[in-house]
C-alpha cells in the first residue's frame, strides 16, 4: 500500500501559537513499511506535558543506583569527592546541549526518534541509528533490572534471613534470579499500559525518590553524629599529569551515561506542550538532580565511614544494616520505585518506538517493550558491571562514542540543513523528498562511519581490564578514544553539513 495525502501544502502549516505543526486535516498514511498508530505524530490536543512533567520525567530517571554508584566508580579510579562532583556536573551540562536540540522537533512535529532520523538518514536508513540506540537501551534495561533485582535480594534477605544461602543456579543464588525475574515482570507489565500510564507514574516516583534519599542522609548523619572522614580524603590523582588521563575518559563516561536520552529525547518532547516545557523542564530536572544525587552520594557514603569504619558507596547495601523492619520496607519500596522510574522512561520506550520503526506492519510499541525485555535478559547485564573499568571506560565509553556520532548528523540536519523544517508527510512517503537512494541518505551513512571509527577505533584496554587490545583497535586512532562521544559527535556534525553543503532544504 502506499500513503496517499490529499493536496495540502505540508511546508507551510496552519500557524500554531507554540510553532507546533501536525499532519494536515484528512491525511492518510498507509503504507505499513512505514506506519503504524505509534509512529504517527501525536495530534496537537495530545501535547500536553508541562514543564513539571519533563522536570520529573528527569528526577525520576536521575535517582537511582546507577547514578549513585557513578561517584563511587570515580573515587575507586582515584579521584577525591569534588573531582567526582565536578566530572560528572561537567558531563550532564554538556550532555543537557544536544538533548535540547534534538527534543525541539518533540513538540514542534509530534514524531518519535526513529521518525526524525528518517529526515536525515533516510526512511529505511533511520533503522541504522535506531537500532544502534535500541542496542544500547537493552543492555541498560538488562543492567538496571539486574540492579535493582539485586536490591530486593538483599533487603528482602535482611527482612526474612537464609536467601543468600540458597542453592546456586548459574553461580547466583537461586533467590536473586527470582527476584531478578519478578522485578523484571513488573517493569514491562507498568509500560505495556502506555506513555500516559508512565507520565503519571513519574509524577509522583520523582518526589518519593526524593524523600526516600533524604531519608537515608538524616538516617546515616544521625547514627554519625555528623558527617565523616571521607570528605577530607585527598585525591590519589592530585590535579596534575595523573588527573587528566582519568578525568577525559570519565568525562566521557559520564556523558555517555545519559547520551542515550540526547538521541531518542523526542520521544518524551513529543507529548510537550512546547518548546517552553521541554527546554526549561530539561534544564531544571538534569544536571540540577545528577549533581546534587553524586553530592547526596557522596554525604551519604561519608557517614557510612564514620559508622562502620568503611565506606558503603551503595545504598541497598547501606540500607540493609538497619534493623527497623519499617526502615527495610521503606527502602525496598524506594529501591523499587526508583529503578522503575529510570528503567521504563530511559531504556524501554525508546527501543520499543525503535524496533516499531523496523517493522510498523508487525511491531507495535507494546511489542517492542516485550522484546527489549527478553533482549535485556539474553544479553547477560551481570558481566557489564563487574569492574569500574569495564563499566565506564569499555562500555560507557564505546556506546558515548557511538550515540555521539549519531547525535552529531541528527543536530547538523535539523539545525544547520533543514534549519528546523521538516515535511511530515515524507517522513512517512516512499518516494518523497526523504527517500533518497531506495530509503537510504548516502551522506549520512558516510558521515556515520567516518565519524564512528574516529570515536570509538581507538578503543584500547589495560591488560586484563577489557576486550580491546591494549594499543587499541587501531593504534593511531587510540589517543581520540578517552574523547568519543565529543570526537564522534564533532566529526559527523562536520562530515555532514560538507557533504551537504548548498543543499539547505526542507
Amino acid at each position: 500500500m502506499t500513503a496517499t495525502v490529499p493536496p495540502a501544502p505540508s511546508e507551510n502549516p496552519i500557524p500554531d501559537p507554540a510553532g507546533r505543526v501536525e499532519l494536515p486535516p484528512g491525511a492518510v498514511l498507509t503504507d505499513a513499511r512505514f506506519v503504524n498508530d505509534d509512529l504517527l505524530p501525536v495530534p496537537l490536543a495530545r501535547r500536553r506535558w508541562t514543564m513539571y512533567n519533563f522536570t520529573a520525567l528527569w528526577v525520576g530517571m536521575a535517582h537511582n543506583i546507577p547514578s549513585w554508584l557513578l561517584a563511587s566508580g570515580l573515587v575507586a579510579l582515584g579521584m577525591d569527592w569534588k573531582q567526582a562532583v565536578f566530572t560528572i556536573a561537567l558531563a550532564n551540562v554538556i550532555v543537557l546541549a544536544p538533548m535540547l536540540l534534538t527534543g525541539h522537533a518533540g513538540p514542534k512535529y509530534g514524531i518519535p526518534f526513529p521518525v526524525l532520523a528518517r529526515a536525515s538518514f533516510g526512511l529505511r536508513g533511520a533503522n541504522l541509528p535506531a537500532m544502534i540506540r535500541a542496542g544500547a537501551a537493552c543492555a541498560w534495561f538488562g543492567i538496571q533490572t539486574w540492579i535493582g533485582g539485586q536490591g530486593i535480594f538483599v533487603l528482602l534477605g535482611k527482612l526474612f534471613g537464609g536467601w543468600a544461602e540458597a542453592s546456586e543456579v548459574g553461580g547466583q543464588p537461586w533467590t536473586l534470579w527470582v527476584c531478578f525475574v519478578l522485578f523484571w515482570a513488573l517493569e514491562l507489565a507498568i509500560i505495556y499500559r502506555g506513555m500516559e500510564a508512565l507520565r503519571r507514574f513519574e509524577n509522583w516516583a520523582a518526589p518519593f525518590v526524593i524523600v526516600g534519599a533524604l531519608v537515608l542522609l538524616v538516617w546515616v548523619a544521625n547514627k554519625a553524629g555528623g558527617l565523616g572522614p571521607l570528605l577530607d580524603q585527598p585525591s590519589k590523582l592530585g590535579w596534575g599529569a595523573d588527573f587528566w588521563p582519568v578525568f577525559f575518559p570519565s568525562l566521557m563516561g559520564m556523558i555517555a551515561f545519559w547520551s542515550t536520552l540526547s538521541l531518542n529525547i523526542p520521544d518524551f518532547t513529543r507529548f510537550g506542550a512546547g518548546q517552553r516545557a521541554q527546554v526549561w523542564g530539561q534544564t531544571l530536572g538534569l544536571p540540577t538532580t545528577m549533581t546534587l544525587f553524586a553530592l547526596l552520594s557522596v554525604f551519604v557514603t561519608s557517614g557510612s565511614q564514620a559508622v562502620y569504619g568503611a565506606a558503603i558507596w551503595d545504598p541497598v547495601q547501606l540500607a540493609a544494616k538497619t534493623d527497623n523492619v519499617f526502615g527495610l520496607l521503606f527502602a525496598l519500596v524506594t529501591v523499587l520505585v526508583a529503578t522503575i522510574s529510570v528503567n521504563i522512561a530511559a531504556n524501554v520506550v525508546s527501543p520499543a518506538y525503535d524496533l516499531a520503526n523496523l517493522a510498523p506492519r508487525f511491531i507495535t510499541f507494546r511489542t517492542g517493550a516485550l522484546i527489549t525485555g527478553v533482549v535485556g535478559v539474553v544479553i547477560m547485564p551481570w558481566k557489564l558491571t563487574e569492574t569500574p573499568e569495564l563499566y565506564i571506560f569499555t562500555w560507557l565509553g564505546l556506546v558515548g562514542g557511538l550515540l555521539g556520532t549519531v547525535a552529531g548528523i541528527l543536530i547538523a540536519d535539523y539545525w544547520i540543513v533543514r534549519r528546523t523544517r521538516l515535511d511530515l508527510t515524507d517522513l512517512y512517503t516512499p518516494g518523497g523528498r526523504y527517500w533518497y537512494t531506495s530509503g537510504w541518505n548516502v551522506h549520512a551513512v558516510v558521515a556515520f562511519a567516518v565519524g564512528g571509527v574516529l570515536a570509538v577505533g581507538g578503543s584500547h584496554s589495560a591488560p586484563g581490564k577489557g576486550p580491546f587490545p591494549q594499543d587499541g583497535l587501531i593504534p593511531f586512532l587510540k589517543p581520540l578514544a578517552d574523547y568519543g562521544w565529543a570526537v564522534g559527535l564533532a566529526a559527523s556534525l562536520v562530515v555532514y553539513v560538507a557533504l551537504t553543503a548548498g543543499r539547505r532544504r526542507v
